[in-house]
């Protein structure tokens, strides 16, 4: 099963814990694909069976900019990617009420539209409680790895 990682980072925290991911991922014995600065086309060529993202938030509980291309053009386009699995990764801040995993939650609502099957409830991670998101991130991925196997 090849994973598709989609990474949204401002700092590029997320962009770790996406790699992280990826290291867990093929440990296990899953082909992955990971490109930070994806295209629409290069994804649909990857020819994903499984998806994985991972982002924070920004501004008022938005996508980082590096992933807003790759979110509009498959929001305009729609692929059938309907009965894929996939799950989401959240990383923000909960000091900032409402709009906490605000970029998750948004590619959530994607994946929704597009039919991708959630296997796991969004991982929610907090910078206010965590320094370690990539090791905090751990025991959901494992989990992940399991439904996708299971």
């Amino acid at each position: 099963m090849k994973v598709a990682i989609l990474s949204g980072s401002v700092y590029g925290t997320a962009e770790e814990v996406a790699r992280h991911a990826k290291r867990l991922l093929e440990a296990a014995g899953l082909e992955t694909w990971f490109e930070p600065r994806a295209t629409l086309e290069a994804l649909v060529a990857a020819d994903p069976q499984a998806f994985l993202t991972v982002t924070s938030t920004t501004g008022l509980g938005e996508l980082p900019d590096n992933i807003q291309p790759l979110y509009y053009a498959i929001r305009d386009r729609l692929p059938n990617w309907r009965g894929l699995p996939g799950g989401v990764i959240g990383l923000g801040d909960s000091s900032y009420g409402d709009t906490f995993c605000g970029g998750g939650e948004q590619v959530r609502e994607l994946y929704g539209e597009l039919g991708v099957r959630e296997v796991l409830p969004m991982l929610r991670l907090d910078a206010s409680e965590t320094v370690t998101p990539e090791t905090d991130a751990e025991p959901w991925i494992s989990d992940f790895i399991a439904a996708l196997k299971g």
